[in-house]
């Protein structure tokens, strides 16, 4: 069991990098969750417009992630080493790319927002949703939502770089002050309290763009004016150039991961429309469990976090034996917190959909919603350190073929099959496809257990 439990200095260690990631996290999942239900007492439909386009959106937000985690990897073992020259770098690789993509998403949903929304409309007879409020309310939601997509940008690509050196703290004060500034908004904006218009639908976005302008401005702020521990940012705007061996290197390794990212939220994406197939309802059941889990699921994200930080650092500095038993203890704790997490989740499911004003038939969908993705806690907490254990050691296209190939190989074709040619209800239909991801915990346990990650990356750089 040695091999699998860590010593009191190991469990601080984690607990320290984890535990503000968590709480970030977790207060802007929670501040979400008042949002939606917030949303949720406008109507049905402003939910499911507001759910559709976050849906949208997400695509958008796991591109950036994507294109900011092949940078990363370098980031965290330039640290490591204490290469601060190479940390600046990364940096400006991180912008340049991280606002490319978000001009070229900006752009796309600018043209083709409407066709997209449309692509989640799929009414049924006992719904008692109007697919045309639904499209109205997702329209008026995305035309504020897009101008918060530059902060947004901005603050992860310093976020994720203060992560990697090591700073979890301001990110995190970065995201408190910004969810409390969201919500108090909210209140104002959505419901017209205090003397303020009452613009449901908009108000919420207009408070999320407010919301990331000021984050983004905390953790910048933050970052220039303590250039002594932040090296990285002494003079990083001085030059604008990357050596060009490195950058190559970056892309090499960083192209696979945001493809992957790309493709795997554009599947998801695919699969929650499949699952609109079987009516509107099924999109706000979706929408709430979604919202739920994901306050619950804030353990495993940031271990995966911990699994980049921790084990990309020893990696960066050549201590792999260390390393690979790092990795091993940071999944195992991963899995088993998740396990205790998900077992609360199941019991207290049928409370979370009482707190929102829509009918019976969805508040059940969403209770049984909430019941599979406790259930199946564990699962992606082991996926999700798999993935991270092979994505820091820079084995980008692994990663690709074991996350989004798989996705499109495997779970698009059956959720396709199973929405156009079955008639099987959406609650069994939808564990189906999360059971399809315990073969990708076979696949990852292999490659891990192989040690093919162990790899020092930044050695002679």
């Amino acid at each position: 069991m040695s091999k699998f439990i860590g010593d009191k200095t190991f469990y601080k260690k984690v607990l320290t990098v984890a535990v503000p990631i968590v709480v970030q996290n977790g207060i802007s999942n929670f501040v979400s969750l008042l949002d939606n239900i917030m949303i949720g007492r406008v109507g049905t439909e402003p939910m499911s417009g507001v759910g559709i386009v976050n849906q949208l959106l997400f695509v958008l937000y796991l591109a950036i992630f994507g294109a900011l985690a092949g940078p990363g990897i370098y980031g965290a073992q330039f640290y490591g080493k204490g290469d601060h020259d190479g940390v600046r770098h990364t940096f400006r690789f991180k912008l340049y790319i991280g606002m490319s993509i978000l001009i070229i998403g900006i752009v796309v949903l600018l043209l083709y927002g409407d066709p997209l929304l449309r692509l989640y409309l799929h009414d049924n007879v006992d719904s008692t949703q109007s697919p045309e409020l639904v499209m109205k309310y997702g329209r008026e939601y995305l035309a504020i939502m897009l101008i918060g997509l530059i902060p947004f940008g901005i603050e992860e690509v310093y976020a994720s770089t203060l992560r990697e050196c090591g700073e979890t703290r301001v990110p995190m004060v970065a995201g408190l002050v910004a969810v409390f500034v969201n919500l108090g908004l909210n209140y104002l904006l959505i419901f017209g309290k205090c003397g303020f218009p009452k613009l449901e639908v908009v108000g919420a976005a207009i408070a999320t763009v407010i919301s990331r302008f000021v984050q983004a401005g905390i953790v910048v702020f933050w970052t220039h004016l303590h250039t002594i521990r932040m090296a990285f940012a002494k003079g990083v705007y001085r030059a604008f150039g990357i050596p060009g061996a490195l950058a190559g290197k970056i892309a090499i390794k960083g192209f696979p991961l945001m493809a992957n990212e790309i493709l795997w939220s554009v599947g998801m994406a695919f699969l929650n429309q499949s699952y609109s197939r079987r009516g509107l309802d099924a999109v706000a059941g979706i929408n709430i469990s979604s919202t739920i889990t994901n306050l619950f699921n804030v353990v495993f994200i940031a271990m995966g976090t911990a699994v980049s930080i921790m084990v990309g650092q020893l990696l960066g500095a050549g201590e792999l034996d260390e390393a690979k038993d790092t990795d091993t203890k940071l999944i195992a704790f991963s899995v088993a917190s998740s396990a205790a997490i998900g077992l609360v989740l199941f019991f207290l499911a049928p409370l979370f959909p009482m707190l929102y004003d829509t009918s019976d038939a969805v508040k059940s969908l969403a209770t049984g919603f909430i019941r599979i993705g406790a259930v199946c806690m564990p699962i992606y907490a082991f996926m999700h350190a798999t993935y991270f254990t092979l994505r820091t050691g820079g084995k980008t296209l692994i990663t690709f073929a074991f996350d989004s190939v798989f996705l499109w190989c495997m779970s698009v074709p059956l959720a396709y099959v199973i929405s156009h040619f079955t008639s099987l209800p959406v609650l069994p239909f939808y564990l189906c496809m999360q059971s399809v991801d315990l073969i990708k915990c076979a696949i990852g346990f292999a490659l891990v257990k192989k040690g093919v990650w162990v790899q020092n990356l930044v050695k002679g750089e």
